[in-house]
């Protein structure tokens, strides 16, 4: 007889999320302790169906992410993922990949608390039309019988739902002038928002998410230049990420529930029209959607399901700035404050205050968002800038001094040396001169006394962009034998590198590499296989099969990995 619990789980099995490519299952009904999705049709009289044409289901990342070991949840927090290091590899490589941008677009990366007193939040306006939103919490003494808590130490606090206010305050941190604007922050700091149980959904609807998120200070006369940077920074992260295409919605005044004059909000709006018929793509407008203290635009995505999703999102904001009276000197402010310039000597006698105009802007949007739109994009063939298993090294016996060696090739690709006792580093593990990427590279070694066959079939049905075989007679040339042919080829060509077919053309693919041939050309960068085609094509079966040292990958991989291919 199945124990109560048995028959929960054969009952709740149908509301897991179907896996892409598979029938969906039928509703589970219990009939005499057993489940009915369990019977055979035959055992009940019936004449079993062909399957063979069963309809193919579009990727669903739920499913995906179990299956990748991407990420999990719990009862004990909904709504708030609990990313696995498969997972948290696919995060890093996304949020390193935006702060390589943020050197070019201007912006310097700030660290901001989790929790602020209500007064913050009444101040910004939050408390009055977001507090249903946001998590409240007490800390000691909040149940201390004082008249005034509110306003002392035993005062209420709240969850931040998202960053501008704790930016306000680093810009009210010391005077401004109009020569240090636009001010460009950003921030990667967890957000939590209240959002109801039922509209919880895998990584597209959270509680607690990471938004990749910026804010901007400049002039009036600066909107418009910064709003078409944010658009190009948009597109060159699509493109990099291979989604799209995309829409832009401007979201307009709320009916009700927002903060400022109706003539700010027209000005508001004028400004990203304008940023918006510049930019020469098209967009439509989302009346009254916008947030409640300004307009915005926001970017439309379609998931695998055709389902529409917003992710990254650009707003002007008027109300923030007055509310925490926030400004900068200028000359002739009265024109300045207007958005205009002057040569009129007098008007530019005067000095005065300015209230800057605020920018928010995230280019990805929620981190876990599209997160999910990348896995039911790419369906576990992910590029290898983003692959979470790059590469494995397999041992093609559990020999020590081969797992020795594999080790070795390993610290060596990722560009560690061992610690030197007489250093005066005491014992620390430094990189290697000249290494700026290769130490990101994710490296997975078998080193198993399994059978070299099924090591490999695991390591092509886990989808690793690159498979080394380490044996004695590596050991002895202190070179592996790699198949590159896992690696997509929907941007660039592996068999295009210039590297590997230098190395190529020196061993005819097997055997040592000649250290001259390869030191005595120019490689060029993989940048360059991007847009035309190399001299010398290596062949998939040429790939399967490169003799390479630890060196030359480690240069290869390197480049690789800047290429985001």
């Amino acid at each position: 007889m199945r124990s109560s619990r048995a028959l929960r789980l054969l009952c709740t099995r149908s509301t897991i999320p179907r896996r892409s490519g598979r029938a969906p299952l039928k509703p589970a009904v219990i009939r005499n302790g057993y489940c009915s999705v369990c019977e055979t049709a035959t055992s009940r009289g019936k004449t079993a169906k062909s399957t063979t044409n069963l309809p193919i289901l579009p990727a669903d990342h739920r499913q995906l992410g179990i299956e990748q070991e991407l990420f999990t949840t719990s009862v004990y927090s909904p709504g708030s993922t609990i990313f696995l290091p498969n997972g948290t590899k696919i995060f890093n490589s996304l949020t390193r990949f935006l702060r390589s941008q943020y050197e070019h677009f201007g912006f310097e990366e700030v660290i901001t608390p989790t929790i602020y007193k209500k007064s913050l939040w009444e101040k910004s306006g939050h408390w009055e039309n977001y507090a249903e939103d946001m998590y409240s919490v007490t800390g000691r003494g909040a149940e201390a019988a004082k008249e005034d808590r509110q306003i002392g130490e035993d005062e209420e606090y709240g969850l931040k739902p998202m960053n501008c206010p704790g930016h306000c305050l680093i810009f009210a941190s010391k005077q401004r002038s109009y020569r240090d604007l636009p001010i460009r922050y950003a921030d990667f700091s967890p957000l939590h928002r209240n959002e109801i149980s039922g509209a919880l959904s895998g990584l597209t609807r959270v509680r607690r998410f990471h938004q990749d998120d910026g804010h901007i200070f400049c002039r009036p006369s600066q909107i418009r230049q910064e709003i078409s940077k944010t658009l190009e920074f948009v597109r060159l992260t699509y493109n990099v990420l291979g989604l799209g295409p995309y829409r832009l919605a401007l979201s307009t005044r709320p009916a009700d529930h927002f903060i400022g004059m109706v003539e700010e909000w027209d000005n508001a709006e004028a400004a990203l029209k304008e940023s918006l018929d510049a930019s020469g793509q098209t967009w439509t407008i989302n009346e009254g959607d916008g947030a409640f203290y300004g307009p915005k635009i926001d970017i439309i995505l379609k998931d695998s399901d055709g389902k529409e999703h917003q992710t990254a999102t650009i707003q002007l904001d008027f109300q923030l700035p007055k509310r925490f009276e926030l400004e900068y000197q200028a000359p002739a402010p009265e024109v300045e404050m207007k958005g205009l310039t002057t040569d009129d000597p007098s008007l530019l006698a005067v000095q005065g205050p300015v209230t800057p105009v605020l920018i928010h802007r995230a280019v990805l949007g929620s981190v876990e968002r599209i997160m999910a739109l990348l896995i039911e994009h790419y369906n576990g063939h992910w590029p290898f800038w983003l692959n979470p298993r790059q590469v494995m090294i397999v041992t093609v016996s559990d020999d020590a001094a081969v797992v020795e060696y594999a080790r070795k090739v390993r610290d060596e690709i990722q560009g560690y040396q061992p610690a030197d006792s007489q250093s005066s580093l005491g014992g620390i593990m430094p990189l290697r001169a000249g290494l700026t990427h290769s130490h990101n590279i994710s490296i997975d070694i078998d080193e198993s006394a399994r059978p070299l066959k099924k090591k490999l079939s695991e390591a092509k049905r886990k989808r690793y962009g690159i498979i080394a075989v380490v044996g004695k007679r590596n050991v002895e040339t202190q070179h592996l034998e790699v198949d590159f042919t896992a690696i997509p080829t929907s941007r660039y060509n592996v068999g295009n590198s210039a590297l590997l077919n230098i190395i190529a053309r020196s061993t005819g693919t097997k055997g040592k590499e000649s250290i001259s041939a390869v030191g005595g050309q120019h490689i060029k960068s993989l940048d360059d296989g991007l847009g035309g085609e190399q001299p010398l094509r290596l062949s998939p079966d040429q790939l399967k099969n490169i003799s390479i040292s630890p060196k030359s990958l480690r240069r290869f991989l390197a480049e690789l990995q800047t290429c985001y291919v």
